[in-house]
């Protein structure tokens, strides 16, 4: 069975919406500026790529009451998607059509603040919507609302990969005959201080570039020195083939392949073996070979370790410098729970559009011996598939395949 992609959605430091974030990569321009922290917390000055734009505004205030931030990012992201497929207010077939959604924290931002109100408000008092603006299934509780989702609900929370998964499962849902539509995607938002605070303390944030922060994250190069965090959302509209060819819809894409694999190593550590295993079950799933795929969009998230580990797994796969590599990390941030979608959308975007988005901020990189590096300005590309990559902590490895329609 076909799965089309019908729709995209987006928000992230590039701006609101998918074509902010397309022009942003095809030019190199990164949303990462600099962080004062907060020193009453010992948390260092840092780099993170931050949301500006207005969120939930056109909500009643007692509606948005509802919302932690990550979850009007995926309203935002969702609407956007789902306009995109030319789909109406609800789904024409509410039992037919499910929602599948990724987080790494869920309402972190929500959860922070119920406990500034415990421990330093008198009396303490918490807000009474606390409980459902934190649960992990929040974002997707609201989207089955908004657009009448009702046959499954899939909330997943497996760190870095976890909208990368929500995205597989879904692709699963609709082969298995479950529903014929899925809105999926993922949404992030713990850039609050004690996220940020976390992240600092295990020490794998990178520190501030002060002369160009904007240029903080740098995957693939020599001089990395480790991840920024990132907040926003992504969403997609899959449907099977027959059910979008009934309603006149156009492919962007099709969803092609779903590996997944687990390292059971280490929590932190990545491990090229499982990564393998993950890359080579999508290809798999997609009936594809290595040769057939164009462009590896990395997880790269600029940690000493962990780009290694990848360039290895990838050139393990493809074979030396066979296919293109880049990571767009490097100007959207690590958006965590977020990240495998929002780099998804790239994706889809870049076969399209037949370029491929540059691997920013690389100045010299080693790892250029091992995977075919794309440095310096998007490089044009004929390419009819493509894979993405999210690797989490927890060794829970996530590859999906792309294919133009």
């Amino acid at each position: 069975m076909h799965v089309w992609i019908t729709g995209l959605g987006a928000v992230s430091a590039l701006g609101r919406g998918v074509t902010a974030l397309t022009q942003a990569l095809q030019a190199g321009r990164s949303g990462i500026t600099a962080q004062p922290g907060s020193p009453a917390h010992a948390l260092r000055p840092h780099a993170a790529a931050v949301v500006t734009e207005p969120l939930g505004a056109h909500l009643p205030p007692a509606q948005r009451n509802l919302y932690d931030r990550h979850s009007l990012m995926a309203l935002e992201a969702a609407a956007e998607a789902w306009a995109q497929a030319g789909l109406p207010e609800f789904a024409p077939a509410p039992e037919r059509a499910a929602v599948s959604w990724g987080t790494g924290l869920g309402g972190s931002a929500s959860l922070e603040a119920s406990y500034q109100q415990m421990f330093t408000a008198q009396p303490p008092r918490v807000h009474p919507y606390t409980v459902v603006r934190v649960m992990a299934n929040s974002a997707g509780s609201h989207l089955a609302m908004r657009h009448q989702l009702r046959a499954a609900q899939l909330a997943v929370s497996n760190a870095c990969a976890s909208s990368a998964q929500a995205i597989g499962e879904a692709l699963w849902l609709l082969r298995n005959g479950r529903a014929d539509l899925a809105l999926v995607g993922g949404s992030e938002a713990m850039l609050n201080v004690g996220s940020a605070l976390g992240w600092q303390a295990m020490g794998v944030m990178a520190p501030l570039d002060a002369d160009q922060p904007e240029q903080t994250c740098r995957p693939f190069d020599d001089g990395r020195q480790g991840l920024v965090l990132g907040e926003g959302a992504a969403a997609l509209v899959l449907e099977t083939e027959a059910h979008a060819r009934a309603r006149g819809a156009t492919p962007l894409a099709e969803l092609a392949g779903y590996g997944h694999s687990v390292d059971a190593v280490h929590l932190s550590r990545p491990d090229a073996d499982g990564q393998v295993r993950a890359m080579r079950a999508a290809l798999q799933d997609a009936g594809l070979a290595p040769a057939d795929i164009g462009y590896v969009n990395a997880h790269g998230t600029a940690t000493e370790v962990g780009d290694a580990v990848e360039a290895s797994s990838i050139e393990a796969v493809f074979g030396t410098g066979a296919v293109p590599v880049s990571a767009t990390k490097a100007l959207h941030g690590h958006l965590i729970g977020a990240g495998g979608a929002l780099e998804l959308v790239a994706t889809v975007q870049a076969l399209r559009g037949g370029w491929l988005p540059a691997s920013a901020h690389v100045r010299a990189s080693s790892l250029g011996s091992q995977i075919d590096l794309v440095t310096g300005a998007a490089r044009h590309s004929s390419a009819r598939a493509a894979m993405s990559n999210s690797f989490a902590f927890g060794g829970s490895n996530v590859a999906l395949v792309v294919t133009r329609p």
